[in-house]
């Protein structure tokens, strides 16, 4: 699973930190939004879909985390 901020759409609003059940522990906000502590994610896509930049993409089926589990 990864989370994906397009730095040049983002605007460090916080809507995604606000949306978010666990925003506290995940996203940290200064000019732009940087997610962190993804052990905490599941995977909802609030984030995404609350951001008015359309800025936030959630990948649930990374491939280097495929590569790593075999």
């Amino acid at each position: 699973m990864k989370i994906t901020v397009d730095k040049d759409k983002c605007t460090g609003c916080g809507t995604c930190k606000e949306a978010c059940p666990k925003g506290q522990k995940i996203w940290k906000i200064n000019d732009k939004a940087t997610p962190s502590n993804l052990e905490y994610c599941h995977l909802c896509t609030i984030c995404a879909s609350k951001c008015p930049e359309q800025a936030i993409q959630v990948i649930r089926d990374d491939e280097d985390e495929k590569e790593n589990s075999e």
